[in-house]
């Protein structure tokens, strides 16, 4: 019997951990980049794992500085879900929000590295890519807090949630100040549990998203356990920043699923505007069980009117794709960039014409998530909504030799050639999310 897709081809784990310096690199590094690429990702311990989404974290990381690839390195997040086996549910039925596979992304704020998954607590690494511990924000986060966060450029604040899943309050939001400190922590009521995987931050307004991907208590086991249910309906939830325990509006919008948004910021008529990557539908489950894995994502365009209470409902382009990112810079403001990878090619969106231009990477290499890194540190181009000049840098896998490079390309001009190709000595699995981590003054 073959394996199952999410253990075979570039989803197959890889076993070792390794630390590589002095990268051949095809082209050359810009100058300005210094710092770390950091990308999480499942990477199954074992062939019992039912699902990619169930792979315990591996960071694989590459260290530019001075125009040289310095190192590669790869690493497991030691969860206690890895080392001791901890489930998410003990003996008693309690959760155990350390258990978890922290597989989802990485980020830092306030000076932590922060490994995420939706379902648990954040794992804290050293900048060696070395397991500290579960980090609950000194005791006060006592909730799962999501893989997808927001900092807001502006305040230095990161907005972030957590969902329930057999129990309410089935959503929270929370916040953290500049220095770090988990400040607000306040339900939100929602009518049931279902998969929250992201939501979106504008200057003024939180934004979450309840669609209709529902827990299932009769899934547990080997699979993911949510369905698509037509009777729970599709919504949008904003909240005033300036009033975090104020009222949630919400709108409601056609049944739909977002695993990603682009970004979003309050336009100057009064509306908000949101950029998603938007599904018609997900996991329809037959009767026979089977589940319907033929829907695909595509752009789209929400702009929420608070005053008329309605959602404006767009598409923007018809090729599916996924894993969309804007400069971190922008997040919450009028950005006029974003990006996705669709397929073999990388778009970069113009979200002012509505234009776009690709970087097709070729037969057989694949590209996964792009993370921009600025040419120029934050305040130095000019207006606040202005996008400046830097690079896109990816994973990209080459299937006629099972290897992987980080490829970095420019990303005012995706259709030339990558500026620098940097050869890493080990496959890099498909994955998630990462960041681009600059070194601090």
């Amino acid at each position: 019997m073959s394996a199952p897709r999410h253990l075979s081809g570039n989803y197959a784990p890889v076993t070792e951990e390794l630390t590589s310096f002095d990268l051949s690199v095809t082209g050359r590094i810009p100058d300005e980049l210094s710092g770390w690429y950091l990308r999480n990702g499942p990477n199954p311990a074992d062939a019992a794992s039912g699902h990619w989404f169930f792979g315990y974290g591996m960071v694989h990381g590459v260290r530019l500085e001075g125009g040289r690839a310095v190192s590669y390195r790869n690493r497991w997040v030691r969860t206690r879900s890895l080392t001791e086996g901890a489930r998410a549910f003990d003996r008693d039925g309690r959760r155990d929000l350390t258990a978890g596979p922290a597989n989802t992304h990485v980020i830092r704020h306030a000076g932590r590295t922060l490994a995420l998954v939706e379902t648990a607590l954040p794992y804290e690494l050293t900048c060696d890519l070395d397991t500290v511990g579960p980090y609950d924000f000194d005791g006060r986060l006592r909730t799962a807090m999501t893989a997808h966060t927001r900092t807001c450029p502006t305040t230095g604040e990161l907005h972030f949630f957590g969902y329930g899943i057999t129990e309410g309050p089935f959503l929270t939001y929370h916040r953290a100040d500049a220095s770090g400190e988990l400040v607000i922590s306040r339900p939100v009521e929602v009518p049931g549990p279902t998969m929250m995987h992201d939501f979106a931050l504008t200057a003024e307004h939180v934004v979450f998203m309840d669609l209709p991907v529902v827990f299932d208590a009769d899934l547990v086991g080997g699979t993911m356990p949510y369905r698509w249910d037509d009777g729970y309906g599709a919504r949008l939830g904003v909240l005033r920043r300036d009033d975090p325990y104020g009222r949630v509006r919400w709108f409601p919008i056609d049944p739909c699923y977002v695993f990603h948004q682009l970004n979003a910021y309050d336009a100057a008529d009064g509306t908000i505007v949101l950029h998603v990557m938007r599904y018609p539908e997900l996991w329809r489950r037959g009767a026979d069980g089977s589940v319907d894995r033929s829907q695909e994502a595509t752009l789209w365009k929400w702009t929420v009117d608070p005053v008329r209470g309605t959602v404006a409902e767009e598409q923007c382009d018809d090729r599916p794709g996924e894993f969309p990112r804007v400069d971190d810079r922008l997040t919450g403001l009028r950005a006029a960039f974003g990006h996705a990878t669709c397929g073999d090619a990388l778009v970069r969106y113009d979200l002012r014409t509505g234009g776009s231009t690709a970087h097709e990477f070729g037969p057989g290499r694949t590209p996964g998530e792009a993370v921009f890194a600025p040419a120029r540190p934050a305040g130095t181009d000019g207006a606040a909504d202005s996008d400046g000049p830097g690079w896109l840098m990816t994973y990209v896998h080459d299937a006629a030799t099972d290897r992987s490079d980080l490829v970095v390309l420019d990303a005012d001009d995706l259709t030339a050639p990558p500026v620098a190709t940097v050869h890493l000595p080990a496959r890099v699995p498909y994955g998630f999310h990462g960041s681009w981590l600059p070194d601090l003054p």
